[in-house]
């Protein structure tokens, strides 16, 4: 017991030693573990094939080896502030102190080593003071366009001096005073540079990540960035304002009264559509929503995430909230940003005062701009969508209707005939509701009026909700005006009660005899919620005759068997799990379980299901059902095994002592039943 209360003491301070940490120091912190096998002070990297991008590991990317979707190399490097001891394992010394302009030369920054001296800033950072340094890396200078570079260099007293003034400020700043969101005045002009500090540990400035970080000097600290960075001095909207590519969105934003808002003080996210992207949308939808004030604010801050994320802060795919209230999916494949999958950001990291703007070639549509049709063509259910149409049902789906769309999947047709017929188009009315509806106000025993006049229960199951037949297989689509319901199946309304259902089927023609005669009749007719597992025809065909007509002749004994395939409790198949119990009417509980898309009942499978009645609901069977066998559960105690035997309970009329019912058991269609296990 000590030791386990050691053993929390100890768990305790690792977690409060980690909670204090920085995210980059957490991530930092991972690093070093992975890399202690090799010494003192050694870290492990992840450097991403085929590029020079490394970082920092953490826990998610150490174990899936792989860093915006491509696969890493894993080296060892030393530690920020360490290096190698001639003949000693690891990163055992400290790097010496010295002034920024030799610590640039110690980090690799060799390129704004030079620029400085070019400047005439090397004197300024050799001398007394307290600096801090984002010192772009090599590859930063090498990847700015030619012509900004030339413009640098070429009046290197004011130009170049600038630009590298803006990359300092006048105190020492190290990753833990980075804070996220903060801005500190730099050395040109006081202008702000922009900093935000990730929860996955990645630091930026301005955009640019930090990629060697606290590098001690004499007089300040250097952290080498990704990117040279320029001065910000306009807000998002300005940004968009003056950009000949965006000139229907900058109209969009005026209709829609977001200018203030891209005005103001933020940290906001704008995926920016292009005047090519709006040129993608049909006509008659981009008009549509442009005429809409709801929706095109919709779909605006759609576009719009509540926090500013640059490029470089995402590392793999993860959803971020809208301004509209949903979520996208913004990730990274290779040097692309993916939003919801696609690779369709043009431009990255034009950052404002207020935030970061990214350029997309495509629209972003929120399922609450979108008509009913529309959320119907754009998901899984494009052949329902189909159907409606030629169902001449067009007009409740793209109106300002209030209605609810129950739309089954593409699957849910595989089998079927879609023929428009009157009966089919009868049966489309029926999967639209009058009212518009959300998922999670329904209720159990609830009814929903169609637009063909039917009422539709709504049954809620531990697993599932469904509606009729049909469970709800998806989140809610809630659209412009309207919702849609994904469904698993075609709507199946009832036409009858129990009885009605059976003499309908011509398979069920000898249970329905059976069920007269063992006088079973008024409770199939009469108000209730029965599931009834019905044997068809060939089940009754496989006993040997004899036998079946001795038990035609029991209604007693016909009446058990008859209980024993109902249930007292109503069960679509959408309800059944793998390990589903039901009490059957008479004798032991029913055991019911799905495989392969198939419902078996005591290991019967279940050959039609869902016929659905108003009283309950049929699912045909080809065998006769018969109780499992007993269970034999062996314990070990004490080096000795104990078996148990559940035996199988009576039910209320003696159906186990039943000579009848046991020949009924042994006879070709339970043989029948072990050929189709």
């Amino acid at each position: 017991m000590k030791r386990l209360t050691l053993f929390a003491l100890a768990i305790t301070l690792i977690a409060t030693v980690f909670a204090a940490k920085s995210p980059y120091q957490a991530v930092l912190q991972h690093s070093r573990i992975r890399g202690r096998t090799h010494g003192p002070n050694v870290c492990a990297m992840q450097k991403i094939q085929g590029t020079d991008k490394k970082y920092f590991t953490n826990c998610k990317q150490w174990y899936h080896r792989k860093i915006c979707g491509k696969p890493t190399v894993i080296s060892y490097e030393c530690c920020p502030g360490y290096e190698k001891a001639i003949g000693e394992k690891g990163c055992p010394a400290a790097l010496p102190l010295a002034n920024i302009y030799k610590t640039l030369g110690v980090v690799g920054a060799t390129t704004t080593k030079m620029y400085s001296e070019r400047a005439k800033l090397q004197e300024e950072i050799e001398g007394p003071g307290s600096f801090t340094f984002f010192a772009p890396s090599n590859e930063a200078w090498a990847a700015l366009p030619t012509e900004i570079l030339d413009a640098l260099v070429s009046n290197v007293n004011i130009e170049l001096l600038n630009a590298l003034h803006y990359h300092m400020i006048n105190r020492r700043l190290t990753s833990d005073d980075l804070k996220h969101g903060s801005s500190f005045s730099s050395m040109y002009q006081d202008f702000d540079v922009h900093i935000h500090h990730y929860s996955n540990g990645i630091v930026t400035v301005n955009c640019a990540r930090l990629v060697k970080t606290d590098q001690h000097a004499t007089n300040g600290i250097v952290h080498v960035v990704d990117k040279v960075i320029t001065a910000i001095t306009n807000n998002v909207n300005s940004l968009i304002d003056t950009d000949d590519d965006l000139d229907t969105l900058r109209t969009a934003v005026a209709a829609a009264g977001l200018t203030n808002l891209l005005e103001n003080q933020g940290t906001y996210t704008i995926f920016a559509p292009t005047n090519e992207a709006f040129e993608k949308i049909p006509p008659e939808t981009l008009t549509r929503i442009l005429g809409d004030p709801v929706a095109l604010k919709d779909l605006l801050n759609y576009h719009i995430l509540k926090n500013l994320h640059c490029s470089e802060s995402i590392v793999a795919g993860t959803p971020l909230e809208t301004l509209q209230g949903s979520v996208l999916e913004v990730g990274c494949n290779g040097a692309e940003m993916t939003i919801n999958g696609k690779a369709i950001v043009m431009q990255r990291d034009k950052l404002g005062t207020n935030g970061v703007v990214h350029y997309i070639n495509e629209l972003l549509i929120p399922d609450s701009a979108k008509t009913l049709l529309e959320l119907a063509e754009g998901s899984v259910v494009t052949t329902a969508s189909k159907l409606f149409k030629d169902a001449g049902l067009t007009d409740h789906l793209i109106g300002s209707e209030a209605v609810t769309l129950l739309a089954p999947l593409d699957d849910a047709f595989k089998d079927k005939s879609l023929a428009m017929t009157p009966d089919m188009k009868k049966l489309l009315r029926n999967h639209i509701l009058k009212e518009r509806f959300s998922s999670k106000s329904l209720y159990h025993g609830q009814e929903l009026e169609t637009l063909g006049g039917l009422k539709l229960r709504v049954f809620v199951f531990r697993n599932n909700l469904c509606i009729e037949n049909a469970c709800i297989a998806a989140h809610d689509k809630n659209g412009r005006y309207a919702n849609m319901f994904i469904v698993d199946k075609v709507l199946a309304p009832p036409m009858g009660t129990v009885m009605d259902v059976l003499k309908a089927d011509d398979r069920f023609s000898t249970v329905v005899g059976a069920i007269q005669r063992a006088g079973l009749t008024e409770l199939l007719n009469k108000k209730g919620t029965h599931t009834f597992f019905a044997p068809t025809n060939a089940a009754f065909s496989a006993m040997p005759p004899a036998d079946l007509n001795k038990l035609m002749r029991e209604p007693k004994e016909l009446a058990n068997l008859l209980k024993y395939h109902i249930g007292d409790e109503f069960l679509v198949s959408g309800a059944v799990t793998s390990h589903t119990r039901m009490k059957p009417l008479a004798g032991d509980k029913l055991e019911l379980g799905t495989r392969n898309s198939t419902i078996y009942v005591n290991r019967v499978p279940v050959v039609e299901g869902d016929l659905m009645a108003t009283n309950g609901v049929v699912h045909a069977v080809n065998v006769i059902i018969k109780p499992l066998p007993p269970k034999i559960v062996s314990d070990q105690a004490e080096g000795s095994t104990i078996r148990r035997t559940s035996a199988v309970r009576a039910g209320t009329h003696g159906m186990k002592n039943d000579d009848l019912f046991q020949k009924v058991l042994r006879s070709q269609s339970s043989k029948a039943m072990s050929r189709v296990q």
